[in-house]
């Protein structure tokens, strides 16, 4: 069996923040595309030309769509024929376990329409281990054909940066991997057409492993800087001038900041896997990882006792408050709001009794709890607190330094007698 060195069909399930990049990008330099995913309304936004993510415009997707290569559905059968297929769906966590229910799912439906010379490649993030244990044998279960023999799989670490103007799909090292040598090659035939360079790495496992370390590397340096932050706070220490500073040391240091806490799918869940499958194995804590957890996850908490002190301060109280957050995605200048710490802060103070509204010009009203509103003169004073907690650039941060009693900002980026930064 020898790899398909020009496939024609891809099939790429899950059309999210990671799929639907992928799928554009491989229109672009010449598959035919077939964009699975089981959410009907998400599809038909993509029909309509209708992008939900940041780094896909709508002129983009358009075009992909009038080039008639791309094919936006919930219908698995029109996967049947495929050459290449990417699963590239989410793996949650469920009380603290690795959820790979929608990794199964996937494989599957793609083992029904897996053909003999076939490639299989797995980019959702997840622990060592899963192609080989958990991907392979449903394949292989579905299809009635042997991974190695009879088709290639393999395993590429997803490595998209919501936002990101400089570091694109394509423009990003690409990390690949196969179950074997055959496999391996047909995978990177694949990638090759799609990115301009990629890193081959043994096996899988060590693939999978490359994108934990990744993510568990910045989930413990955020974690270092925000309990550096909350002690330096206490201490009466700028601590945002000592990390300007210490990054003007040209080696041996990498600039990591303090914030509400983390969000998105990587950092709250990817870090976690790792430790999960450590334990499992082992028997053994990953420390490292369970103490970032602790940390970051009460960023959240942190932020909103420094609101409370803030109102004591004042004479004020934060039950009968109104709160103006700005921002709630969980990275700046995207309206991802997957496990976003600023959700957790609306939820803290509207528990406290306070009255939250939120500006995010990058969210919708219906995907939000709170009243979504625009930032104008009239909405920072009447608030008794404004809170920066995704610093998107379309804010306008002097029209809140001039008009907002009170600012808490968590993302230095204002300063000023009625700033307090985190």
């Amino acid at each position: 069996m020898n790899p398909v060195t020009e496939p024609v069909k891809l099939v790429v399930v899950g059309q999210g923040y990671v799929g639907l990049p992928l799928a554009i990008r491989a229109v672009e330099v010449g598959f035919d595309v077939i964009g699975f995913d089981v959410d009907i309304e998400r599809i038909k936004r993509l029909d309509a030309g209708q992008s939900f993510v940041e780094d896909i415009p709508d002129d983009r997707l358009r075009r992909a769509l009038e080039s008639s290569r791309y094919e936006a559905t919930t219908d698995p059968s029109r996967m049947t024929g495929f050459d290449v297929a990417v699963i590239d769906v989410p793996t949650p966590l469920h009380d603290g376990v690795p959820n790979l229910s929608y990794v199964e799912s996937a494989a599957s439906m793609v083992a029904r329409h897996l053909q003999p010379g076939g490639t299989v490649v797995l980019e959702s993030t997840t622990y060592p281990g899963t192609t080989e244990e958990v991907v392979a044998p449903l394949l292989e279960e579905g299809s009635g054909l042997v991974a190695g023999r009879d088709f290639f799989l393999g395993y590429s670490p997803e490595r998209i940066d919501p936002g990101n103007p400089d570091w694109r799909l394509e423009n990003t090292p690409k990390v690949v991997s196969g179950i074997d040598a055959a496999s391996r090659v047909a995978v990177q035939a694949f990638y090759d057409r799609i990115v301009e360079r990629t890193v081959v790495v043994s096996g899988t496992r060590e693939a999978e492993l490359t994108k934990l370390l990744e993510n568990t590397f910045r989930h413990v340096n955020i974690a270092l800087v925000n309990e550096l932050a909350m002690f330096a706070a206490d201490l009466e220490i700028d601590v945002w001038e000592a990390i300007d500073a210490a990054s003007t040391k040209p080696f041996g240091y990498l600039r990591f900041t303090p914030g509400p806490g983390v969000g998105g799918h990587c950092l709250p869940i990817d870090p976690s896997y790792l430790s999960w499958k450590v334990r499992r194995t082992l028997g053994q804590p990953f420390r490292f990882v369970e103490l970032a957890n602790d940390v970051n996850e009460h960023m959240p908490d942190y932020v909103v006792r420094r609101l409370i002190l803030a109102f004591n301060r004042r004479g004020r109280a934060v039950n009968g408050s109104q709160v103006l957050l700005l921002g709630l995605a969980y990275k700046r200048n995207t309206g991802d709001a997957r496990e976003a710490p600023g959700t957790t802060i609306a939820q803290l103070l509207t528990a406290l009794g306070s009255n939250v509204r939120v500006v995010d010009p990058h969210l919708s009203d219906d995907s939000l709890p709170y009243p979504l509103v625009e930032l104008t003169i009239s909405e920072l004073r009447a608030a008794d607190a404004v809170v920066i907690v995704t610093d998107h650039d379309a804010f306008d941060f002097e029209l809140v330094r001039a008009h907002a009693p009170y600012v808490l900002d968590t993302r230095n980026r204002l300063d000023g007698p009625t700033v307090e930064r985190l």
